[in-house]
């Protein structure tokens, strides 16, 4: 096991680099927590059939997952029976639904995650017990428990970043298959992570004093150490990070310093006051503040192209455009020139479905007129909903991936819908 030694600094040296791990396509990882409710308008009308095509087991206390084609059903408990919480696993694409295996799970808690990583099954949940989270590996093949770690497992390449919510502990980067740990690094209160479309990339550590420092989240080599506060009184700074920067924000939240995620060299400061969060949309940043409104950016120099108080923040981007959100948050969507911020269309009322995977669709659902869940792409580059379906007996609980939707049904059960692209 290789440790990173988060003791020494010496200006922009960076440690021996242990062996590299390649870094694989994989799935991206999405956070639990979404903007959820948003509005837009319907584009043709709905289709005629709206049939289940498949139907998979449940209860109104089980959850469902999506992972290429198949879905993980996590089931409660049954006292009656004395069988303990279960995750069975179903493969539903091509053909009806197939139980593939049901393994029972350790402990008690919630299942927030479930995904399929290089012929492994990873649960995240938390737990009735301290530290609260846990990551369960399994078999893919055959649903054996592999492993068992406290802590939130994130992809990352071709392996795992697990972070554990004590600020004792250090984040580890661990073998997907095995839970090897492969190195260990700084623990959660010092700790920020960068997505990539792989999952996590860049570990960020920002102390209340000292350099701050990027690392590789792959192999484990420091890429940067810098000062960013020299002279300052110690103070733990916030920090966000997102398209490739880290943004410092600074003088008590009126001001944000944008710096290269890679090497800490400082872009540019501009006038930001109140920034809540901030988040790549097209080629630009979009900063949203903590009481209504967002700031359009140039992520290379930090020159502000645009902003709009109606705005709490961008969902997508495609075609020169923005999909976002109206003040406040989850009431009303629009579509926007992403260069200029100008009005292209107000939009009509739907949920954003939470994604399990995802290929760059953003995927709405909305109940209709006739009581039939309608089901639409959100597609900011045509300004429209594309309405895919229209879902009979469904009460809502979806999640989508890239092949399937899952919707809870009546009864409790899930019914499951093919998720190929419009035409």
């Amino acid at each position: 096991m290789t440790v990173i030694d988060l003791g020494e600094c010496r200006g922009d040296t960076t440690p021996d680099p242990p062996a590299r791990r390649r870094l694989a396509g994989g799935r991206p990882y999405r956070s639990l927590a979404v903007l959820v409710v948003a509005l837009v308008t319907l584009a043709g009308a709905a289709p005629a059939s709206g049939r289940v095509v498949a139907t998979v087991p449940g209860g109104r206390a089980d959850a469902a997952f999506v992972s290429g084609d198949r879905v993980y059903v996590v089931q409660g408990p049954d006292p009656q029976r004395g069988v303990g919480r279960q995750l069975v696993a179903y493969r539903v694409n091509p053909g009806p639904p197939r139980s593939l295996w049901r393994t029972l799970l350790p402990g008690d808690g919630v299942a927030s995650a479930v995904w399929e990583q290089g012929g492994t099954v990873l649960l995240v949940g938390r737990t009735a017990n301290d530290p609260g989270w846990e990551t369960v590996a399994f078999d893919a093949g055959t649903g054996r428990v592999g492993w068992r770690q406290p802590g939130v497992a994130f992809p990352a390449g071709d392996a795992l970043v697990v972070q554990q919510f004590d600020d004792r502990e250090p984040t580890r980067r661990v073998e997907v298959a095995t839970g090897r740990t492969l190195w260990s690094g700084p623990p959660l209160d010092e700790l920020q992570m960068s997505f990539g479309p792989a999952g996590v990339d860049r570990l960020v550590v920002v102390p209340a004093s000292g350099p701050a420092e990027v690392f590789d989240a792959g192999t484990g080599v420091r890429l940067a150490a810098r000062d960013l506060r020299p002279g300052e009184l110690p103070a733990r700074p916030r920090i966000l990070l997102t398209a490739g920067l880290l943004l410092l924000v600074r003088d008590a939240g009126g001001t944000v310093a944008g710096y290269d995620l890679d090497t800490l060299d400082r872009r540019w400061t501009v006038s930001m006051p109140l920034v809540g969060r901030a988040e790549a949309c097209g080629r630009l940043l979009c900063a949203s503040r903590q009481t209504d409104g967002m700031w359009a950016v140039d992520p290379a120099n930090g020159a502000i192209r645009w902003t709009d108080d109606r705005w709490a923040g961008a969902l997508a981007a495609g075609g020169g455009r923005l999909l976002v959100a109206a003040n406040p948050p989850g009431t009303e969507l629009a579509v926007v020139e992403e260069a200029t911020g100008r009005l292209v269309t107000e939009l009509g009322d739907w949920e954003l479905v939470p994604q399990d995977e995802t290929d760059g669709r953003v995927i709405g659902i909305r109940r209709g007129g006739d009581g039939r869940l309608l089901v639409a792409e959100l597609d900011p580059a045509a300004g429209q909903a594309r309405v895919r379906d229209a879902l009979s007996g469904a009460v809502g609980d979806c999640r989508v991936g890239a092949a399937v939707l899952v919707c809870r049904r009546v009864d409790g059960s899930f019914g499951v819908w093919p998720m190929g692209r419009a035409t």
